[in-house]
This record gives C-alpha cells, sequence and structure tokens, in this order.
C-alpha cells in the first residue's frame, strides 16, 4: 500500500486505554515515520494531543484540533477557525434552562464552571486541567477580548440532552456542527470546518486525498473515512461508520491501527 498521509482519530482509535497509546503503537509509528507523514486528527485540545506527538516521536507534524477547528505544526498556527461569541451566549441561555452545563474550549485553554464527574472523567482522559469560573464570566470575558471557542460541550444528562436537541433553533444548525460523543454529552464545532477539511488544507501541491489513510470510530470521521484514499474503521466503531469504511481492523483496545500498518505499511 502506498500512501503519503496517515490521519488517525485519537480516543476510541489510535489509543488503546483512555489516555495512552501502547508500545506497540509507538514501535510501528516509529516504523513508519519517515514514510509517510502522520497526522493526528482529534477533538481534543492542543496540549491533550502534543504528549501523545512527543510518545511517538512525530512532533514535527501538524496536528488538528477541535475537530478541524484548529491547525497547529510546530507550535505555530496554521489555521483557526472559532465559533462566534454571540451565538455561543444564546445557546449557553438555552442550555441553562435545560439544566445543561458547557465546557468552553479555546486554543489551549479549556473553562467549566464546576467540577463534576464528567470533567473529572476529561481530566484524566485528556491530561488537561481546567479553569473553573462562572460560565457567563468566562463568555463576558471572551467578548471583551473579540474571541470565541474552538469547541463547546454540552454535557447533561441522556434526557435533558435528547430534549435540547429537538429543540435547538435552525441559527444554531447554520453556524455549528453538532456531534452526539454519548448519551451525556454532545461536542460542538464551527460549520465551516471538519476534520476533512483540515485534511485539504494540510495537502501538498503534489498530494491528494487518494493519498491518504485514515482511521476512526465515531460519527465526526464519517466524512474522513469516507473522502480518504482508505478509510479504515476499528472493530469497536459505530455500525455507521464500520458500514461505509473501506477495511474494518480490530479494536482500539487490541491496537487496531498498529496491527493494520504491520499487516500493510
Amino acid at each position: 500500500m502506498n500512501y503519503k498521509i496517515l490521519c488517525s482519530d485519537l480516543d476510541g482509535t489510535l489509543l488503546s486505554t483512555k489516555n495512552d497509546v501502547s508500545d506497540f503503537t509507538v514501535s510501528e509509528i516509529k516504523r513508519i515515520k519517515n514514510q509517510l507523514r502522520i497526522i493526528l486528527v482529534s477533538a481534543r485540545m492542543p496540549k491533550s494531543m502534543t504528549y501523545l506527538q512527543n510518545r511517538m516521536d512525530i512532533q514535527e507534524n501538524p496536528i488538528i484540533c477541535y475537530n478541524g477547528a484548529l491547525v497547529i505544526q510546530g507550535g505555530k498556527e496554521i489555521s483557526s477557525t472559532l465559533i462566534s461569541i454571540t451565538s455561543t451566549i444564546k445557546l449557553n441561555t438555552i442550555c441553562k434552562s435545560h439544566k445543561i452545563k458547557l465546557g468552553l474550549y479555546y486554543k489551549d485553554e479549556w473553562c467549566v464552571s464546576e467540577t463534576s464527574e464528567r470533567v473529572e472523567k476529561e481530566i484524566f482522559n485528556t491530561k488537561a486541567d481546567p479553569t473553573f469560573e462562572p460560565t457567563a464570566q468566562t463568555l463576558e470575558r471572551w467578548k471583551e477580548a473579540n474571541i470565541g471557542p474552538h469547541k463547546i460541550m454540552l454535557m447533561g444528562t441522556k434526557e435533558s440532552l435528547d430534549n435540547l436537541a429537538l429543540e435547538l433553533p435552525e441559527e444554531f444548525s447554520a453556524a455549528m456542527n453538532f456531534y452526539r460523543s454519548n448519551d451525556t454529552l454532545i461536542e460542538a464545532a464551527p460549520k465551516t470546518v471538519s476534520k476533512l477539511s483540515a485534511i485539504k488544507l494540510l495537502l501538498k501541491s503534489n498530494e491528494s486525498l487518494t493519498d491518504v489513510i485514515a482511521f476512526g470510530d465515531n460519527y465526526n470521521d464519517l466524512e474522513m473515512l469516507k473522502n480518504v484514499g482508505l478509510g479504515v474503521a476499528v472493530s469497536n466503531a459505530r455500525e455507521e461508520v464500520k458500514t461505509i469504511a473501506n477495511k474494518v481492523t480490530l479494536t482500539n483496545k487490541e491496537n487496531g491501527v498498529a496491527q493494520f500498518i504491520k499487516d500493510h505499511l
């Protein structure tokens, strides 16, 4: 198989545990890293990706953060797309009426109003610590600085998020993409970007999407896997993802990505 770029999602895909890659994955990535550009593609913030880059010794390569909203290479910003602060303030008002909490992300800043089981899980999984401050205060501070979030995390009960999904006005779906990560979590990203749009941005003049092999497991990986040269799903992926993938490898816990690399690259 001749590919020039390998793109992989992290959580549920490349990571064999909640917050790390296995030694087998590290050795396989190191084996091929001079043949292909290895690009990590995730909903995570930059610092929750760079420790993994360092572990695999691919820190010179770009990272696609926040589902494509922020692209960084060697600490330098290549592309940045924000959700408007006005839309974010309106969304917060609606979420408050449903008792849904927001996690707000901008570059390496992550702000939440208080800790919770979900927040503690996120701290453990991503090795990042949030700033605790009232959401209204964060929004006011960002409004004054003329910035908005790269990502919004909506945290609630299954019932509250189900109800919110039914009630979200059209104006939000015009400004943001919403991904249901699980029953109690929805992630919002700027409408104009995706993992695929960020990959396209990083293609060199002699490269096309057919030169890309990509790995993923969730709804936010669908477009990427569908449009690259070879889209590979892990066995633990959503059924919809496995259906559109060209190939299915082992689960993330069985080092599916590393095993596929060993067998085919």
